[in-house]
């Protein structure tokens, strides 16, 4: 297990690294490469792979610390890193050992290829298929967003079941495979470096072994093993960008003057509501993070419901106070150096990622009222 001083400067140096070339990231839509290399020679890829494979064995609570840290620096380091934790919990419930070796020792970079154009955000009921022909089985498939999509080395895949029971299957496809296609750029409104891409597969062969789990059986695995990961995670991202929004806000308030009044921004009440405002929801954000964690962690009663409201809640609150950044800030605000306009534009990308915020308040409210969720 990584022991926190460990984790804490482990993460700091990847952080730096991508701070360095988050602006560039941004302004050219480029994969964070550079942050992903820094996180494998820190050990943090591996950060959730078994000890007994070689990784650091930790939970999803110091994944969470990983990734908020990430979003504070650079959103799309964030999200990538995210989908890598995602995909590296599959694995470690039903990956061959070999893969999870080379997830442990930083060698591998994974991700989650779910939405599809026919089903749109609703990621749990797909519309690939996969059919047994010979030894292998074929993938025909139109996903719609992929992050990390040809910059990753493997993708947990879904279809529909081969001739199982259930709402879909899940496949291990690694990189380079026969049959699979990556459209061309991303070219986004934030988050903008995660490579985010369709992808299409037309009679892909892979072997039966690739099936992770049973056929039919990816329904259990996205809601038991994927979903929390992903809410969590993607809550944690959020917690982060408004951080640093918070930070670069009261930042600027300070050193910013009134010369004729002797005053700086600070200084005015309706900046100081704002920013109080901004600090509030933040705070409120990461409550019911933790709150989050920990009852992933003691398998409260709840459990479901705070994974179902914690993206929400913190999607939420993050598009509020990266708005409240941009109006303390105003003109300053507009300009790259300054970061806010980044974050505002990063911090939206969580209300559209599925599961979406408004399928978010209705799975909530059915959960509330006692309706089955599906």
């Amino acid at each position: 297990m990584i022991r926190q001083e460990e984790l804490t400067d482990a993460v700091e140096h990847a952080a730096q690294v991508a701070s360095e070339r988050a602006g560039d990231v941004d302004a050219t839509g480029t994969f964070p490469r550079q942050t992903i290399d820094s996180l494998a020679q820190e050990g943090l890829l591996g950060l959730v792979s078994a000890s007994d494979v070689g990784g650091r064995g930790a939970g999803m609570r110091e994944a969470s610390a990983v990734v908020e840290r990430l979003a504070r620096s650079c959103a799309s380091s964030a999200l990538v890193t995210t989908m890598h934790y995602c995909a590296t919990a599959v694995m470690e419930a039903h990956g061959p050992v070999e893969l999870r070796r080379e997830i442990a020792a930083g060698r591998s970079l994974g991700t989650l290829a779910f939405s599809e154009t026919g089903s749109r955000s609703h990621f749990w009921a797909p519309l690939s298929t996969a059919t047994a022909e010979g030894d292998d089985v074929l993938l025909d498939a139109s996903k719609s967003w992929v992050t990390s999509a040809g910059e990753a080395d493997f993708y947990v895949w879904s279809s529909r079941p081969m001739a199982g029971d259930g709402a879909s299957t899940m496949w291990l496809v690694r990189a380079g495979q026969a049959g699979i296609q990556v459209a061309d750029g991303f070219n986004g409104l934030g988050m903008r470096g995660n490579s985010s891409k369709p992808m299409t597969a037309k009679r892909a062969a892979v072997a039966r072994e690739a099936m992770l789990g049973s056929d039919g059986g990816g329904f259990d695995l996205m809601m038991g093993v994927v979903l929390p990961w992903f809410q969590v995670l993607n809550a944690s991202a959020s917690v982060g960008i408004a951080e640093a929004a918070v930070s670069a806000t009261a930042a600027h308030a300070g050193r910013t003057r009134f010369e004729h009044l002797g005053q700086s921004l600070a200084d005015q009440p309706v900046t100081r509501h704002h920013i109080a405002r901004m600090r509030i929801q933040t705070d409120m954000a990461r409550a019911l993070l933790m709150d989050t964690l920990q009852a992933v962690e003691t398998n409260r009663p709840d459990t479901m419901l705070r994974v179902l409201e914690v993206k929400a809640a913190a999607s939420e609150a993050v598009v509020d106070v990266t708005e409240l950044a941009m109006r303390v800030c105003g003109g300053a605000a507009f300009r790259k150096e300054l970061g806010v306009e980044r974050n505002f534009r990063d911090a939206r990308a969580a209300t559209a990622m599925a599961p979406t915020t408004d399928a978010l308040y209705d799975f909530i409210g059915k959960a509330v009222c006692g309706l089955p969720l599906f």
